[in-house]
């Protein structure tokens, strides 16, 4: 789809979200510590398509990152790690899952597909395992399977919390119409319901560039209808949608200088439309930049390249593996893992819920010239507001 949007953008970079940390630590002095203490071998499986062409990449990325969390912990950590290749496929997911509860698995991380998770869960399930799976697809989480990806959901709770805290009353949704721009729609409108405040208006837009160009004058005459103060976005840069809206929703009468632009994802991917009228002043979401600037550099020291995202979300998985750990739990089962002080990961805080979705601490920022500015920090612990 992007080749269609060259009349009003430039080439897509590779978006890289990064995320960091230093050495583990408690999210604060109530969370469970992460230093491992001198308990039982926590053995671990880990689920990665190794062999499958595509995703091999990703695979050996994810690896490191478990290695990395794995390193940091010290000496005194106990942990057995065994590493199964899933191959991508569903049905060998499931039986290398088999494989490794016989091989005397405590608790799965992994695999990376949505459909493989719930595989996997399915026959983990039986002997009470956690499957703690790098995938960010809500239909994966449930029982005693965890997502570990970030989700629509916790950008969306923290853009719509930091906003209305500003003093924002009417909020109008934007959103493409296809599998990313509906789930971005329906975080955004759970989000507003969270705050008590219906939108004021939500407009789908056909995911073409005439239709994007449509759905701009739609929303504008809507928002100024409705008297909105902010208009919620969908669109990334990576798909090409956001570079379009930046430029046609002013155009269409949505002055940025009036009326708030905000976004549920990473605005700070992409430097060439930074000078856009609706990206500048924007607000959005990200993790906490130092500590993602730490995981970058400690991953590039220990393997010599820049972290593909999924590093991160496996160290995470692993973070939280040797964080209860430590605390000499004797199994890992899914209610060890909903500790509500959560665990601090590559990007932050981060906590697993009941229904195995997951919570994570994000920073709200925006961007002013050609910088990234933050305007909010990411909390420190779940103690704090939106939470």
């Amino acid at each position: 789809m992007t080749s269609l949007f060259t009349r009003y953008t430039r080439k897509a970079k590779a978006v890289l979200l990064t995320a960091a940390l230093g050495l583990l630590a408690a999210c604060d002095p109530s969370a469970v510590t992460t230093q491992l203490g001198l308990g039982g071998t926590a053995k671990v499986a880990l689920l990665l398509p190794k062999s499958n062409s595509p995703a091999a990449g990703v695979a050996a990325a994810a690896e490191r990152g478990v290695r990395l969390a794995i390193a940091g912990m010290g000496e005194d950590a106990n942990i057995e790690l065994k590493v199964y290749d899933t191959q991508g496929e569903a049905n060998i997911a499931a039986s290398v899952a088999s494989t490794a509860i016989a091989d005397g698995a405590q608790v799965i991380i992994g695999p990376l597909f949505a459909e493989n998770a719930i595989a996997v869960g399915n026959v983990a399930a039986a002997s009470g395992i956690s499957v703690l799976t790098l995938s960010n697809n809500p239909e994966a989480a449930g029982g005693n399977v965890f997502i570990l990806g970030n989700t629509f959901r916790n950008a969306a709770d923290r853009l719509v919390s930091y906003a209305f805290s500003q003093g924002k009353k009417r909020a109008i949704v934007v959103h493409a119409k296809n599998i990313a721009g509906n789930a971005g729609r329906d975080a955004l409108l759970q989000a507003l319901a969270k705050v008590g405040v219906a939108p004021a208006g939500v407009e789908g837009y056909e995911f073409t560039p005439d239709g994007i160009v449509s759905a701009s004058g739609r929303a504008s005459a809507k928002a100024k209808a409705t008297g909105a103060d902010v208009v919620l976005l969908t669109a990334d840069f990576g798909s090409g949608d956001l570079q379009i809206l930046a430029e046609t929703l002013p155009e269409a009468g949505l002055n940025p200088a009036t009326v708030q632009y905000a976004g549920i994802t990473r605005w700070d991917a992409e430097v060439a439309p930074r000078g856009l009228p609706g990206i500048q002043g924007g607000w959005f979401t990200m993790p906490d930049p130092q500590r993602m600037a730490a995981f970058n550099s400690r991953y590039k020291q220990a393997y010599g390249v820049s972290p593909h995202p999924l590093a991160s979300v496996a160290f995470d998985g692993m973070a939280a593996v040797g964080a209860l750990s430590a605390q000499r739990r004797a199994k890992f089962d899914p209610a060890s893992f909903t500790i509500s002080s959560g665990f601090q990961g590559a990007a932050g805080i981060f906590r697993f819920l009941p229904g195995g979705t997951n919570q994570r601490g994000l920073a709200v920022a925006t961007i002013r010239g050609n910088e990234v500015i933050m305007i909010s920090p990411a909390p420190e612990n779940f103690r704090g507001a939106g939470f």
